[in-house]
């Protein structure tokens, strides 16, 4: 299964709310993005079907190590981005949007060099 953006932005979410609060269900994850109760029970569905995660008996959401893999990558783009966008200049509003948005779009090969970069900077 290829995920797509959204399906990166929920493994994040729950990567980020696991280190915050340890147990993770479905409700914390609408509070956290702002979305309704079926949205994020439909995605919830597609990422466990896909193995990205796994629902427990307690609705305990838990990252497959396929799902750990996403979610850390993407988690590491959004925090060098934004990092290196702040060391720009930029506000960190725009720092953190942009940020976002780019993680889920730019290659392997140039998020490198950005990582690089902001390692100089």
């Amino acid at each position: 299964m290829q995920l797509k953006e959204s399906g990166e932005m929920y493994l994040e979410t729950i990567l980020v709310l696991s280190h915050k609060k340890g147990f993770v269900r479905s409700i914390d994850v609408c509070e956290e993005m702002g979305y309704s109760k079926p949205s994020v029970s439909r995605a919830v569905g597609l990422l466990k079907e896909g193995g990205y995660l796994t629902v427990g008996k307690d609705g305990g959401l838990t990252l497959t190590e396929a799902g750990l893999e996403v979610a850390e990558r993407t988690y590491e783009r959004h925090t060098v981005l934004s990092e290196l966008f702040l060391k720009l200049g930029v506000s960190e509003k725009q720092a953190v949007a942009d940020a976002c948005k780019i993680e889920h779009v730019v290659s392997t090969e140039t998020f490198a060099a950005l990582k690089e970069l902001n390692q100089k900077l």
